[in-house]
């Protein structure tokens, strides 16, 4: 197999993402069916080139079918084939484990589903699955079943899986987790770093069965230092040589087995980084009449120290906005870096309630992206006009809003500057999220990058503590950011007194007082005031589930009464608690001395 070597662009038709990367794997495989009729193995490699390389990385994946199951040698092509077609065909900004788990989820329900034709279901479309995705500097391991994956670095093999199996004697096993076998699925994942000249050996346990790892160390040790250059035909010999020695030593099993040799990872020097970046020039400022690419300035919408914003005319009269970077930051790369990823990821992200990115079929001249034009009002100018609006317009509002945030988090998204500012209302009544350039995307992060990037990117009064922090973020700061907004819609004026801004620690977080929304506004119902307390919660953990649950609780009447009137009389009364209790236990006392 022919190894492809990474192109220095993620290409997006004219909106690229100039990662310098050159992730080069040298690979070979092997199988065999050995003494048996028919070979029940699979595998595949697949290292494709251009944006897939550096989104989704290279993918390596062997299965054995579980000889006891009748479709075994079924399942195992089935798996490997549609799992390097399917993986592939998942968003770019979703992360490996998110990709790699969801299409095997759905693999494994077909396999069992196809499975209840016969009367054991373990006896059906059963197999093992192991694979490995290289992604950037990274390896991430998929793991069910007992075929095997070794890692070679520097003179030392360490087995990197855990065989699923159990023991019945000397000479019988079986299986305790594999493909097709469960409805349920149980997949060991992990993350390893990858160094230049590691080595990954993939094998069924028809090979590594009747080599012990001591011979397969050896052989290893002895193929690295006989070739000091490798090729894809070297490594292919020795994993034919590899299942021969099995079969030699009696194998009675098929055998199979992959090789992947790390050549050349995608480390730069931030020099050739700020060189691939800067590739296309910053537009200079324009003013009104101005035309950049056929596109006429006809308004100047916003500018400001990080970027420009213009409305402008084809020669279709068609309208636009566009949005360019600002010339102050002409020598920053990690800002080049993050400018090119707004309209990577606009394009990504598909909802009627966020702005969209209008895709050109021309080369650009200059770094600049377009979006729709939206004729309305942001979000902050309408809560000058409408101060503690209705209840009922409010959630209207907020419905639509979380809906554009649900189309980031269905791609692995997060917005990370959720505020009034990047929130509009067109003239037709629709809410629309606008605004990339803080946005986290997971399929992105894993790619390494000697750029410092920014952590920290919203706005204060709406940031979710853990991003200030530099905690590990997920779904649920974009939920805080939604509940602060809700908050001031309905209070008029931000929660915990407008202090979020000024809070730098935990400690600080930690002395934040709720006032109720019910009490700035009597005309908020006390349910949505118990909902948006539980969102504004310092701690993640104890916010609802995610953004949709949020607005559940928020649209949906409660009729029960609320914990408020269910506070321990401990805490509403101490003393008289403290004289209920000593009554109660006079109490006793008496009945006590009267028996």
């Amino acid at each position: 197999m022919k190894t492809e070597s990474l192109p220095q662009t993620l290409d997006s038709t004219n909106d690229r993402l100039l990662f310098t990367a050159t992730l080069q794997l040298v690979v070979g495989q092997a199988s065999d069916k050995g003494r048996k009729s028919q070979n029940e193995d699979a595998i595949g490699i697949r290292i494709p080139a251009g944006v897939s390389l550096i989104s989704k990385g290279a993918v390596s994946v062997i299965s054995d079918g579980v000889s006891t199951a009748e479709g075994g040698a079924r399942a195992s092509a089935i798996s490997v084939s549609n799992f390097l077609a399917d993986y592939y065909s998942t968003p770019e900004t979703w992360s490996v484990q998110t990709s790699s788990t969801k299409v095997l989820t759905a693999l494994n329900r077909w396999l069992y589903g196809l499975g209840q034709d016969y009367r054991d279901a373990r006896r059906g479309f059963v197999c093992t699955f192991s694979a490995l995705v290289f992604k950037s500097c990274s390896v991430h391991m998929l793991h069910v079943g007992d075929s095997r994956i070794y890692r070679f670095r520097d003179g030392e093999l360490l087995q990197l899986s855990h065989d699923h199996s159990t023991s019945i004697n000397s000479s019988s096993q079986y299986l305790t987790r594999a493909l097709g076998m469960d409805v349920k699925l149980d997949v060991d994942y992990k993350t390893l770093s990858v160094d230049v000249g590691d080595l990954y050996l993939l094998t069924t346990d028809g090979v590594h069965d009747l080599l012990t790892e001591f011979e397969i160390h050896k052989k290893l040790t002895t193929f690295s230092q006989q070739h000091q250059q490798l090729t894809d035909d070297t490594c292919e010999h020795f994993c034919q040589t590899l299942i021969r020695t099995a079969f030699d030593l009696g194998s009675k099993d098929n055998l199979s087995a992959q090789l992947l040799y790390v050549s050349q990872l995608p480390k730069q020097a931030i020099d050739e980084v700020y060189h691939s970046l800067s590739q296309r020039p910053f537009p200079p400022p324009l003013s009104v009449g101005m035309k950049l690419d056929g596109y006429q300035v006809t308004h100047i919408i916003h500018q400001s120290q990080r970027s420009q914003v213009y409305r402008v005319v084809n020669q279709q009269d068609q309208v636009f906005c566009m949005k360019t970077p600002s010339v102050n930051y002409i020598d920053d790369a990690a800002y080049i870096e993050r400018f090119m990823l707004e309209s990577w990821t606009g394009q990504r992200i598909s909802s009627a309630h966020v702005v969209k990115v209008v895709e050109q079929h021309k080369t650009k001249s200059a770094l600049y992206y377009l979006t729709e034009f939206l004729s309305g009002t942001s979000l902050a100018e309408w809560l000058t006009q409408h101060k503690k609006a209705p209840v009922e317009e409010v959630l209207l509002l907020l419905k639509q809003i979380e809906l554009g945030i649900r189309a980031f988090h269905r791609r692995e998204t997060l917005h990370q500057d959720l505020k009034p500012d990047n929130i509009f209302i067109t003239r037709d009544g629709v809410v629309k999220i606008i605004d990339f350039g803080s946005c986290y995307i997971k399929g992105i992060a894993e790619i390494s990058s000697p750029l410092t990037r920014d952590t920290i990117l919203g706005t204060a009064d709406y940031t979710a503590p853990e991003v200030v922090l530099g905690y590990q973020a997920d779904g649920r700061a974009d939920l805080f950011s939604l509940a602060v907004i809700a908050f001031e819609m309905l209070a008029g004026q931000l929660p915990f007194k407008g202090k979020l801004e000024k809070c730098r620690n935990r400690q600080d977080f930690l002395r934040l007082d709720y006032v109720s929304v019910h009490q700035l506004n009597p005309m908020v119902p006390e349910w949505i005031d118990i909902a948006l307390k539980k969102a504004l919660n310092v701690e993640p953990n104890l916010r609802q589930a995610d953004t949709c649950e949020l607005v559940h609780q928020l649209t949906t009447a409660s009729h029960r009464r609320h914990a408020k009137y269910f506070v321990p009389l401990i805490n509403r009364n101490p003393v008289r608690f403290w004289q209920v209790i000593s009554i109660g236990l006079f109490l006793c006392l008496v009945v006590c001395l009267f028996n």
